[in-house]
This record gives structure tokens, C-alpha cells and sequence, in this order.
């Protein structure tokens, strides 16, 4: 999987560098998430019904943060963009009930130890509908398509007894990106929204974003960006959120 996202990283550099100087954008960023995390998660097996397991009061997982980075390219009214980052949760607690989960029953007094962590693949096109610019302001929406896929694994385990459960989760995506630019785009406006009807439930994807570029090809920015799955999909039932502020460095081209 990370080197099937080497390979779009490649494929939008080979695009860009293939494209006259004059028409397209082209640049990485890189931004620190500080997200906060709640979720619950319910893994049936071997006929047993799993218990709804909260990851923070159950499990005693703890909230973190996490770089991620991403690269773009732009060609009049189409974009492309390709990021990545990987997540890692971990807690211990000890159970104040029995809980089952994939099938195994963890008894109540264990002491367990607990992780989840998965990579996020992050692919992106949108078009621009509407395109108004002039010298001082201007601003455009464009229709989004997205994929991400989150591929990891959740663990639990305690004196005898540890119970895996792996995944690989493409989940598309569409909605919208307006952005607003004043001051001949010296401050900028982002809003950007994706989400699909999936397994029952939905997801969601957004962010809202504030960019100051105070010399040129650098960018400033500073955002809330929201995750939000709520889905049953087989055997597994999944809600989980992680929301929260980031900052972040731009250059392009």
C-alpha cells in the first residue's frame, strides 16, 4: 500500500513537470494534526455478539498527534492531490466488565493492553464549477471526488490472551471545496467537505482553513480539520471521531 501511494506521489510530479511553467500549481505541504479521539467499536464472531467497546473508557486509549503530508498538483480547473499519514493509538485499563470482542471473551478485573493503528491514504480530484478571480479577490467551488483507504489493525490483549483484528478500508467520497482569496490571494479562505452513505451510516471529511502567504511560493496555514465514521458493515460495528486543529507549511510553484 505505501508504495502504491510512492507511485502517485511520482505520477503527479511526472504531470507537473511535463506541463508548461505558466499552467499548473505544483507543491507539498506538511501539517501537524491535533485531533481529539472518542469512538466506540463492536466485532462479532463465531456467533458470539461482541460488546460495544469504548476505546477511551474501556481501554484507556489516549488522544495524540500525528504530521501529515500531502502533494498537489493544479491545471487550470482540475487538481490532484495525494496524502498520507499514519496513526497510532495505545492504552491500558483494567476491565470494569466483560466485554467480547472477534469472538473472545476478555474477563472483568484483567488488565489489558490495547492499540490501534493504521496508515491513511488520502487520494483527491476536484473541478472547479466556478472560477471568478481578479487582482485584489476571487474565489472558486469545485466539486470533489476522494479515496481514502485506512489499513491497520486493532489489538487487545491481556494475561493469556491477545486477539487481532486487521483491516483495509477504501472508502470514496464526494462533495465540495470553495475558496475565497483577498489581497491577491495574500490571505485565503478554505472550506472544503466530502462524505458518503456507507455500511448503514456515514462518513465524513472536513476542513476549514485559514492561509497567509508573506513571501511568494510559502504558505502559512492554520485549520480544524473533522473525521467522523459512523458505519456496520459485516460483523463489525465502528463509530469513531477524531477532530481537531492543525497547523501547516505550503511551497509551491
Amino acid at each position: 500500500m505505501k508504495r502504491a501511494f510512492l507511485w502517485v506521489i511520482c505520477f503527479i510530479a511526472v504531470i507537473g513537470l511535463a506541463m508548461p511553467a505558466q499552467a499548473f500549481e505544483l507543491g507539498v505541504r506538511g501539517y501537524y494534526w491535533f485531533p481529539d479521539f472518542s469512538g466506540t467499536v463492536k466485532v462479532d464472531d463465531q456467533g458470539i455478539s461482541g460488546t460495544k467497546i469504548d476505546f477511551e473508557s474501556d481501554l484507556g486509549m489516549e488522544e495524540e498527534s500525528y504530521p501529515v503530508i500531502e502533494a498537489f498538483i493544479g491545471a487550470g480547473n482540475h487538481h490532484l492531490s495525494a496524502a498520507y499519514f499514519k496513526a497510532d493509538y495505545s492504552g491500558t485499563a483494567t476491565l470494569t466488565r466483560t466485554i467480547y470482542f472477534n469472538g473472545i471473551e476478555f474477563p472483568v478485573s484483567g488488565l489489558t493492553a490495547s492499540s490501534l493503528e493504521y496508515n491513511a491514504y488520502d487520494v483527491m480530484y476536484w473541478y472547479d464549477i466556478i472560477d471568478l478571480e481578479n487582482f485584489l479577490a476571487g474565489g472558486s467551488l469545485g466539486i470533489v471526488g476522494r479515496v481514502e483507504v485506512f489499513d491497520g489493525d486493532l489489538v487487545i490483549q491481556t494475561t493469556g490472551l491477545e486477539e487481532k483484528v486487521g483491516f483495509t478500508a477504501p472508502i470514496p467520497q464526494l462533495g465540495l471545496n470553495f475558496h475565497v482569496g483577498i489581497l491577491a490571494d495574500i490571505l485565503e479562505l478554505r472550506l472544503l467537505g466530502t462524505g458518503m452513505a456507507i455500511g448503514g451510516g456515514t462518513v465524513f471529511d472536513g476542513l476549514a482553513e485559514i492561509s497567509l502567504t508573506p513571501i511568494p511560493f510559502i504558505d502559512i496555514n492554520g485549520g480544524y480539520r473533522a473525521f467522523i465514521i459512523d458505519a456496520e458493515i459485516d460483523d463489525v460495528e465502528f463509530d469513531y471521531n477524531t477532530s481537531g486543529p492543525y497547523v501547516a507549511l505550503t511551497i509551491s510553484f
